[in-house]
């Protein structure tokens, strides 16, 4: 049941209704805990939830009510503007031009549309209700679907969780309840009066078609929108000061008026060099600056065991949820409402090499080129790489050798990129149940999966965005409690677009680092800090943490949740804790089973324990 006492304060959702007297049992209990609640035309409930002020904007015109929802300036004039469009997809249209990253809610007549973002960080999720005439529920949470209707745990998903690196289209992105599903991003929900459901496709990628310096002219104006949109009407905002990304984002926030402090985060590696490119960057935008020591930022793994964020899914990010937060914690304490980070940038600029396999056909000379540049530079296997690029075998495909190999050792780092993807791994914990439902949910995928991009490139991109967009949401889930927004603009459908519109030639290179927003902030970020071509790592934190936290580590594992699920199997998993581990294969190949105990523990300890189900195969993304 959702009420004021099954969401902690600090925590924003919303469920929509259809516009059907079948709901009204469900939309009472979801507004009993004083939530707000805006009704449709016909006065039934329409929009229930808890949310920032200044994050919704509504609009009515006859028997239509409009609603935008997240991080926009979209004004009154706007929505109304969207609201006289005629249908709910005409004022989708409109509403896709607006800078930033929402919801679109719209009630037309008491037809209902809901429409996320494309890479996921403005989820939609759908429910059929039983007890409401079969009607369908939409949330941009799941655990709020699942209280409400009643939905029990799938082990089977939550398997797939396990998963690592947990990258898999389409069943990462998929929730861990049974009936409870989550709506790709290129796609609309579409709600009739009596509450059934249809989604129907609302974005395919550009062409990428654009040079270098047409794209790099977009993406400066989409990220100075992007930034514009949330820094107005705050007297100071904070972000992240660190790598290449963070920097074009802060420098852009300050050259549009808006106050910044920003906070850089020492690492204990003597070769990381983000504290030096930040202090020549402030130095130029002379903005107030935070360094903070390596010493005093949490290491990885630090009270893992004691977690108890309020999170609608598992999170990697349950390893590092300390060390993320030390710094919007900061933040939250020097009076910023706003937090700005870099998130998204990698995938955005650093982009996929395995576009030299779409090349091949089309431009051998030049993917041949691009070849010979990433195999040399990364010192990969010329054999491997040359199998990769030469296999024509079909995404689906791919997925039943994924299922096929689930218990093999992970790849080595020195693997070509030149493949649909790296293939995921169950760990040696992983129970052999575990490995049968895994197995079988990639399988019953694979007939029919597509990819999401065009080819290879195309489609490891978008997959990384919405995976790694995710992990975006539970650091502001992490933030609402703090009052804080964290915003990641390089999300934002607009900036993900005009990066993707780019010729892959031209933004995926071996020859420069980023070369995309390099020239896009040419003249907004000082050249010092523009020309940079270094990545700082955390190596030396996660090797470090897991020894320093060891014993925090290994208390996850007394009266494990996951263990009595049947998912594990606690005796292995403990001897792997207790062994000296590599940061970069071994010890992350810890973080998503942490991740789903966390979770599991955080959500007994504020709800009560999950009822698992039976595993689930099917829902809407399939």
């Amino acid at each position: 049941m959702v009420t004021g006492t099954s969401f902690p304060a600090g925590v924003c959702w919303f469920l929509v209704f259809p516009d059907t007297d079948a709901v009204a049992a469900l939309a009472a209990r979801a507004r009993s805990g004083g939530a707000q609640e805006i009704p449709h035309a016909s006065g039934r409930p329409w929009l229930v939830g808890r949310w920032p002020t200044r994050a919704l904007r509504t609009a009515r015109c006859g028997r239509v009510r409009l609603a935008v929802l997240g991080q926009h300036a979209v004004t009154e004039e706007e929505a109304a503007r969207a609201a006289r469009a005629g249908s709910p997809e005409a004022a989708e249209e409109r509403a896709r031009t607006w800078p930033g990253s929402h919801h679109l809610i719209a009630s037309f007549d008491g037809r209902t549309l809901v429409r996320g973002t494309v890479t996921g960080i403005r989820s939609v999720f759908a429910a059929r209700a039983p007890r409401a005439g079969g009607a369908h529920l939409v949330s941009d949470r799941a655990d709020v679907l699942a209280a409400l209707t009643g939905a029990d745990l799938d082990e089977g998903r939550l398997a797939v969780h396990l998963l690592s690196p947990g990258i898999l289209h389409p069943l990462t992105a998929q929730t861990v309840w049974h009936g409870v599903d989550v709506v790709p991003g290129d796609r609309r929900v579409l709600l009739d009066h009596d509450g059934h459901l249809r989604t129907s496709r609302c974005w395919t990628p550009p062409p990428a078609e654009l040079s270098l310096a047409e794209g790099a002219r977009l993406v400066r104006h989409r990220l100075a929108d992007a930034v514009a949109v949330r820094t107005a009407g705050h007297g100071l905002v904070s972000a992240d000061l660190g790598g290449v990304d963070s920097t074009a984002v802060v420098a852009t926030a300050v050259r549009g008026g808006a106050k910044t402090v920003a906070y850089t985060a020492a690492v204990h590696d003597v070769l990381g060099d983000d504290v030096g490119y930040a202090r020549r960057t402030v130095e130029d935008l002379a903005i107030e600056h935070h360094v903070v020591p390596a010493s005093a930022v949490p290491l990885t793994f630090d009270r893992v065991d004691a977690l108890d964020d309020d999170l609608d899914t598992p999170s990697l990010y349950a390893v590092n949820r300390h060390r993320r937060m030390y710094i919007v914690e900061l933040a939250a304490e020097r009076g910023s409402p706003l937090h700005l980070s870099g998130m998204g940038g990698d995938e955005l600029f650093s982009g996929a090499s395995a576009h030299v396999h779409g090349l091949l056909p089309r431009h051998p000379r030049t993917a041949w080129r691009l070849a010979r540049g990433f195999v040399s530079r990364h010192r990969w296997s010329r054999r491997t790489a040359l199998a990769q690029l030469l296999d024509r075998c079909s995404y689906g495909s791919w997925l039943e050798r994924v299922a096929r190999d689930l218990t093999l050792p992970q790849p080595p780092m020195s693997v070509p990129l030149f493949d649909w993807g790296i293939p995921p791994r169950l760990p040696p914990w992983a129970t052999g149940r575990t490995v049968e439902a895994v197995r079988d949910l990639i399988r019953a995928q694979a007939a029919d999966a597509e990819p999401l991009g065009t080819g290879h490139g195309g489609h490891r991109e978008l997959a990384t965005m919405r995976t790694l967009a995710r992990f975006a949401r539970h650091v502001q889930q992490m933030s609402e409690p703090l009052g804080v927004t964290f915003a990641a603009p390089y999300y934002d459908d607009l900036l993900v677009e005009a990066a993707l519109a780019v010729r892959p030639q031209d933004r995926v290179t071996p020859r420069r680092y980023k070369p995309l927003i390099e020239e896009a902030m040419r003249g907004i970020v000082p050249e010092a800090s523009r020309r940079r071509t270094t990545k700082a790592h955390a190596a030396f934190e996660e090797e470090t943490g897991l020894r320093r936290h060891r014993s925090s580590l290994l208390a996850l594992w007394e009266d494990s949740r996951l263990r009595e699920l049947g998912l594990v199997d606690v005796a292995a998993l403990r001897d792997w804790c207790r062994r000296p581990l590599a940061a970069d294969l071994e010890s992350a190949l810890l973080h998503p089973t942490v991740g789903c105990e966390v979770w599991l523990r955080a959500r007994e300890r504020t709800r009560g324990p999950v009822r698992p189900t039976h595993i689930d195969t099917g829902g809407i993304t399939a």
